[in-house]
């Protein structure tokens, strides 16, 4: 049985240390996320990429330059190879990528990056800055430098990984 007055006493003494809940930091981190990812997708779709989704430029990255099988592509982004296969099919028919034989083994087929591909994950790149430009010009150069020092230290050493679209539920 839970007792209310013991409750209530431990949001009473969180709330005199903090004010703010604790379930706005996850909330208001994944809105700043949203934020850049919207204003990136508005800008490549000016700049002549208008079908690159989110999805899409994750599974870009997850490619790389040096290519990838769908089954590796899967991998990286925490999704099964089916779903992989599909979002590269995707790209595939935009033109994003491209399937070619793996030089290593006949019986595999490797996705590569097309000039197109390329260009939208080059311009995604100088985008980002400009938009890291606008929010030091909003918060000051330092502030911005400290948030991401402050997330740095957060962030497990592996946490840069690219399987977003797979932990949102689906490419």
């Amino acid at each position: 049985m839970v007792d209310d007055k013991k409750v209530n006493q431990v949001v009473e003494e969180r709330n005199a240390l903090d004010d703010t809940p604790g379930y706005e930091l996850p909330l208001l981190l994944f809105a700043g996320f949203r934020s850049l990812i919207d204003r990136l997708h508005a800008e490549l779709a000016e700049q002549g990429h208008p079908d690159v989704r989110p999805a899409y430029g994750f599974a870009m990255q997850a490619i790389g330059a040096g290519g990838a099988t769908a089954s590796e592509v899967g991998r990286r982004l925490g999704v099964s190879k089916q779903a992989a296969g599909k979002t590269v099919d995707r790209l595939v028919a935009l033109g994003y990528a491209e399937r070619t034989d793996d030089p290593d083994d006949a019986r595999r087929k490797l996705v590569r990056l097309t000039p197109h591909g390329i260009d939208a994950l080059a311009r995604s790149a100088a985008i980002f800055d400009e938009l890291r430009a606008e929010w030091a010009g909003a918060l000051g150069a330092g502030r911005v430098r400290e948030i991401e020092e402050s997330l740095r230290t957060v962030v497990p050493a592996d946490g840069l990984r690219l399987d977003a679209a797979g932990w949102f539920g689906g490419t």
